[in-house]
């Protein structure tokens, strides 16, 4: 992040000095191949959510309510523009371990998922499939998907395109020890969908504590990471995901949208992350739901070198670019010698 900040400084102060603008003076010291257009930028408006998280799904009237919630955080996202809107994980309800153990609630033991309330739970996803339609809005929220008995649930998040249509579903592939234990068959492949042109992927739960998944993703030429989470126990462990997740976007230099809990946003609400590892905006810390809006457009001077520069760069060095300039020579391969 600092050698970006030091480029972005080189770049304005030869604006400054010549009067041209940014753009123009970054062509200066990344001169574009003869003959090459300009590559077109791409923008969606993204709304990242952050929702208050019901854990009884034995419960008809919690599910209706957070189906309720997810409805209005929708319509307050298409009234500010917003294309695409983010939810945390289990928006529609993230099932306690202890409520839904054969052996609770006061030991921990495999979830019965008979208790689960799934006509109301697919009710409420139709409802909110049907919005997503009438808004025109690409929806991702958090849900647990069910599978055919006696196989375990996937925790997933759906994304419900603009035509109201489940477009993909990805399920969590790095599951917490007791949700691997005793609640959740894992997921076992990356998803990526577009939107207007914009590439995004999805992670969830507690990948973040896992590079490889944004790695991957990188490769997979995403512009940005849908990250939803319930957060963390402790306050700290809600910061070091955060932390985390600002340390991806910085490393592969795309933008990572972190929707979580509103319970837990006194220690990190919700917000998106830039290609250069700093937040774009936050949601407010004081427990209430809420949309927090952000426009992605990989054409704007803020990201370019992130984006132009430092990912392509990246990409350049993986691919070989030292294997030519490595030199077999005594004094490199003995490790006892000054």
């Amino acid at each position: 992040m600092t050698a970006n900040r030091n480029f972005k400084r080189r770049v304005r102060a030869r604006a400054a000095k010549t009067g041209e603008s940014y753009t123009a003076s970054l062509r200066h010291f990344r001169p574009a191949p003869t003959g090459d257009a300009a590559p077109e930028g791409k923008r969606v408006r993204l709304a990242v959510a952050q929702t208050v998280i019901r854990e009884d799904p034995r419960d008809a009237t919690e599910l209706r309510a957070s189906g309720a919630d997810l409805r209005s955080l929708m319509r307050e996202a298409h009234r500010a523009g917003a294309k695409l809107v983010h939810f945390p994980e289990g928006a529609t309800c993230f099932p306690h371990k202890r409520l839904m153990s054969v052996n609770g609630p006061d030991e921990v033991g495999p979830a019965d998922w008979d208790r689960f309330a799934w006509d109301v739970l697919r009710q409420e996803l139709n409802a909110t499939a049907e919005l997503a339609r009438e808004l025109r809005l690409w929806t991702v929220l958090g849900s647990v998907h069910r599978l055919t008995a006696p196989h375990r649930p996937h925790n997933s998040l759906y994304v419900i395109s603009d035509r109201g249509e489940v477009a993909t579903r990805y399920d969590e592939r790095m599951l917490s020890h007791t949700k691997i234990s005793y609640m959740y068959a894992p997921g076992t492949k990356p998803v990526t969908f577009e939107v207007d042109g914009m590439r995004f992927g999805c992670a969830l739960g507690m990948e973040v504590h896992f590079p490889e998944v944004f790695i991957e993703y990188e490769r997979l030429d995403v512009d940005c990471v849908l990250f939803s989470t319930t957060g963390a126990v402790s306050p700290h462990d809600s910061r070091l995901f955060a932390t985390e997740a600002q340390g991806h976007a910085s490393a592969n230099s795309y933008w990572v949208s972190f929707a979580s809990p509103a319970q837990h946003s006194g220690s990190v609400p919700s917000g998106v992350v830039g290609p250069d590892g700093e937040w774009l905006a936050q949601g407010p810390r004081d427990g209430t739901a809420s949309v927090t809006v952000v426009d992605l457009d990989t054409a704007s001077s803020d990201v370019e070198v992130a984006v132009s520069v430092a990912r392509p760069w990246r990409r350049t060095a993986r691919a070989g670019l030292y294997e030519p300039h490595v030199v077999r020579d005594p004094r490199s391969d003995d490790r006892s010698l000054f």
